[in-house]
């Protein structure tokens, strides 16, 4: 049975339930993760607000992109005054920072909790990091659209944010790419260069989505078709 015809798989282990990447549970951890410069002391109220201000950034990216959202523009969508956004920020810029800094580290996180024994298997572990990929990206999905499609606008420390996020996650699959050759599993003569192709096809999934979903292509399809397709283009032998 090829990966495309297998039936639906369960989620990877080490991808947690959904409700981990609800918007008020990736606010709880940008409160923790900025707790310093956020001055509402009670966290449930500061979480709850978060949550507003977050969900509202990123509609009107969606809708007018970010560079032309204003703070105004924010508190009116928010329900916040121009003072409370201030208990949370000092700038956009700021609000951008922690935004792109949630992206990046919680998919760096998740794609090096590979489980040990799947770890140890070169192929298993480039299947489980392209389902664990495209499953995260499903999960947050409009915190990935947000820092993809907005790069180009951001500012400069931004952009390189964005841009060094994307480099830690194909140096994750470099590196078991580079095992896997070492192992005669791979025929991968630049493991660089064949991470950053499969990038793209993982992006896809999040940035076309209305595409695949014309198509009636659901995510375990998705996956099987990605995974078939990497799986033949470097298969040894």
């Amino acid at each position: 049975m090829s990966p495309a015809d297998a039936p639906p798989a369960a989620p990877p282990a080490n991808l947690p339930a959904r409700d981990a990447y609800a918007t008020e549970a990736i606010c709880a951890r940008i409160l923790a993760r900025h707790r310093d410069r956020i001055s509402v002391r009670k966290d449930h109220v500061a979480v709850a607000n978060l949550a507003r201000i977050i969900e509202a950034v990123l509609t009107l990216s969606s809708r007018q992109g970010f560079h032309e959202t204003s703070l105004r523009d924010l508190a009116r969508a928010s329900g916040l005054s121009m003072g409370g956004l201030y208990s949370y920020f000092d700038n956009k810029n700021t609000l951008l920072v922690m935004i792109l800094t949630e992206v990046a580290e919680t998919a760096e996180a998740v794609l090096r909790q590979a489980p040990a024994g799947i770890a140890a298997d070169p192929a298993a572990h480039l299947r489980w990091l392209i389902e664990t990929h495209i499953r995260l990206t499903e999960a947050m999905q409009p915190w990935f659209v947000f820092a993809f499609m907005e790069a180009k606008g951001f500012p400069a420390p931004a952009r390189t944010m964005a841009t060094e996020s994307e480099a830690a996650t194909e140096r994750i699959f470099a590196e078991v790419l580079a095992r896997g050759a070492a192992a005669g599993v791979f025929a991968v003569a630049d493991v660089d260069l064949t991470a950053a192709l499969i990038k793209p096809l993982l992006q896809d999934w999040y940035v076309k989505r209305a595409k695949h979903r014309k198509r009636g292509i659901p995510i375990q399809r998705y996956i099987a078709g990605v995974t078939a397709f990497v799986e033949r283009a470097i298969a040894a032998g």
